[in-house]
C-alpha cells in the first residue's frame, strides 16, 4: 500500500514542558511552516498548562505525543539522561526528532538512534540551534570570506557560580552526563566545529569544586544534593583540518565570564558572539605593531541584524527538510560528533592522556542568505 506524501506545515508534538519549553513554544507557534498539535510531559497537568498558554490544542503524556497519528516531528525537551531513550521511542513510532542538547550522554545510544532513524528514513536534528542566529552566522560568513585569513586557533570561556543560582530543580545539571561540559559545552564545541570542521583529538582535566550543592530558589530552596559531574573543565582540542582550541567550562567561578569565543587567524582576530544566544556583537581586530603593542585593540564591528527568532529555528530547518529533502544544518550527525568529542574529553580526564575523536562530520553549510522563519514555504 502506498501513502500520499504529506504537504503543508509539518505537524509537531512536544515532549517535556519544563523551563525551556516556553521559548520553544513561543517560536514554534509563530512559524507558519510548522503547527504544534500536542504537548506531553510526565506531569499531564503541567503539559496542559503549557498547551493552554501557547494555544496548543492537545496535551497529555509523552506516550500521547508518540501515539498521535498527526505528529510528524517530535520536539524532545526532556532531561539529558533520557534524551536518547525518548528520541529512540519517537523514531520507533515513525516520527522525525529534534532533540535538545546533548543528543545522548553516551556514544552507543547516540549511534543506535542515528542508525535506526536512517534505516526508517527519518531525520534527527539536535540543539544547539543558536548557531543559526544572525550573530554566529555573521561571524561565520566573515571567516568564510577570509576576513581574518586562515583560522589558526581559538579560545572559549564560560564560567559562573552555577545553575543552582536560578534553577528550582538543578540536580540533573550536576548528574552524570551533565555538568558544564555536557550542559554548556555543546554551544561552544558546535561553534568551533562550524569554524574548524571536525575535531581530531582532545586533552582535558576536570574537578568537582564541591561534593554537594544547595538549591537557592523555588519551593525546594535549602535542599542539598550531591554533585557527580566535574564542575570545572579545561580542555585543548585539535581539528582534522588544522587548528587548535582551548576551552574553559566552569560552574565554580565567583567571577562570571560567559560567551567568549575568540578565533585567531593569519590576518586578524574575530570575536564570535555568545553562542548561547541568537544575536550579539561581531568584532575583528588586525595585527598590531611594536609601536602600538600595549595600546587597547582597535575593533571593527560588523553589522548584525536583530534576531527576530530563537530556539526552535533548528527544528524549523529540519521540518523544511522533511518536506523538501536535504539535511538540517543542526543535524543529528553534528550532534553525535559533539557528543563524541565530549565523551573523549571525559575519557581524557579519567586517563590523563590525550583522547582521539573517532567520529567526523561533513562540512557544515551556512544558513542561506535571506532565510526567513516567518515565510510560509510549505504548501
Amino acid at each position: 500500500m502506498t501513502t500520499t506524501p504529506r504537504t503543508g506545515p509539518v505537524a509537531v508534538g512536544l515532549i517535556g514542558a519544563g523551563m525551556i519549553s516556553d521559548t520553544y513554544l513561543e517560536n514554534l507557534t509563530s512559524f507558519p511552516d510548522v503547527t504544534v498539535l500536542i504537548v506531553g510531559d510526565l506531569d499531564p497537568v503541567r503539559a496542559r498548562s503549557q498547551a493552554d498558554a501557547h494555544g496548543v490544542p492537545e496535551a497529555g503524556t509523552a506516550d500521547d505525543v508518540l501515539a498521535h497519528p498527526g505528529v510528524e516531528l517530535v520536539i524532545n525537551l526532556t532531561i539529558p539522561a533520557v534524551h536518547a531513550q525518548v528520541s529512540a521511542a519517537a523514531v520507533a513510532a515513525g516520527k522525525n526528532v529534534w532533540s535538545e542538547k546533548p543528543i545522548s550522554i553516551d556514544r552507543a545510544s547516540g549511534r543506535s538512534l542515528l542508525a535506526d532513524a536512517a534505516a526508517a528514513g527519518l531525520l534527527v536534528g539536535t540543539a544547539p540551534d543558536t548557531v543559526l542566529g544572525p550573530g554566529v552566522q555573521v561571524a561565520l560568513r566573515a571567516i568564510a570570506r577570509g576576513d581574518i585569513g586562515t583560522p589558526l586557533a581559538a579560545q572559549t570561556t564560560f564560567q559562573y557560580p552555577g545553575p543552582d543560582l536560578f534553577h528550582p530543580n538543578p540536580e540533573f545539571l550536576f548528574a552524570a552526563g551533565a555538568g558544564p561540559l555536557f550542559d554548556v559545552g555543546p554551544y561552544y564545541l558546535t561553534t568551533l566545529a562550524h569554524v574548524f570542521g571536525p575535531f581530531a583529538s582532545v586533552a582535558a582535566v576536570g574537578v568537582r569544586g564541591r561534593a554537594t550543592r544547595t538549591i537557592t530558589t523555588g519551593e525546594r530552596a535549602g535542599t542539598e544534593f550531591p554533585v557527580v559531574a566535574p564542575t570545572h573543565v579545561s580542555a585543548i582540542a585539535t581539528f582534522a583540518g588544522g587548528g587548535v582550541a582551548q576551552s574553559l567550562l566552569s560552574f565554580d567561578s565567583p567571577l562570571a565570564r560567559m560567551g567568549v569565543v575568540e578565533v585567531t587567524g593569519t590576518e586578524g582576530t574575530l570575536m564570535i558572539p555568545d553562542p548561547n544566544f541568537f544575536d550579539g556583537v561581531v568584532r575583528i581586530t588586525r595585527p598590531v605593531t611594536m609601536a602600538n603593542l600595549t595600546d587597547d585593540p582597535v575593533w571593527t564591528h560588523l553589522p548584525v541584524p536583530e534576531a527576530t527568532y530563537g530556539r526552535g529555528a533548528g527544528a524549523l530547518d529540519l521540518a523544511r527538510c522533511i518536506r523538501g529533502g536535504g539535511t538540517p544544518i543542526a543535524s543529528g550527525e553534528l550532534g553525535y560528533h559533539v557528543l563524541d568529542t565530549m565523551v573523549a574529553m571525559e575519557e581524557s580526564m579519567a586517563s590523563g592522556q590525550t583522547a582521539a575523536v573517532d567520529s567526523t562530520v561533513a562540512a557544515i553549510p551556512l544558513l542561506p542568505e535571506g532565510w526567513d522563519p516567518y515565510e510560509a514555504t510549505l504548501r
